[in-house]
């Protein structure tokens, strides 16, 4: 599959992650609490996340984020510089490969791992 295709699912997958673990342990209200989550999977944390992940993955996560951060987008970061942005892809191409392949383990242990941090 496509690592931007993977990083689109990813995408999605991190942000109900945190959405959810966000809502389930705050009274706030949705404003407040669309920042919080703004704040986990904006590409500026993903990209730090990703560096601090990067000697934990497999050799196969760590292929999987090389293609996608290496893959030429026509798409821009909007509020990140352009290696954040592509470190973020590659970390989102991973969660979206974990989700794919049913690696619920590995997975939940990445979004727990970048939601703290």
């Amino acid at each position: 599959m496509n690592p931007l295709v993977l990083a689109f699912i990813g995408d999605s997958v991190q942000t109900l992650y945190v959405r959810t673990r966000l809502a389930l342990s705050s009274a706030a209200k949705a404003g407040a609490l669309h920042l919080q989550a703004s704040a986990v999977v904006k590409a500026t944390a993903q990209a730090r996340n990703a560096e601090e992940l990067l000697p934990e993955f497999s050799e196969e996560e760590e292929s999987i984020y090389r293609r996608a951060r290496n893959n030429h987008s026509a798409h821009r970061a909007k509020n990140a510089n352009e290696t954040d942005y592509h470190k973020a892809s590659g970390l989102e191409a991973v969660i979206g490969y974990l989700y794919l392949t049913g690696k619920d383990e590995r997975l939940e242990y990445i979004l727990d791992a970048c939601f703290k941090r």
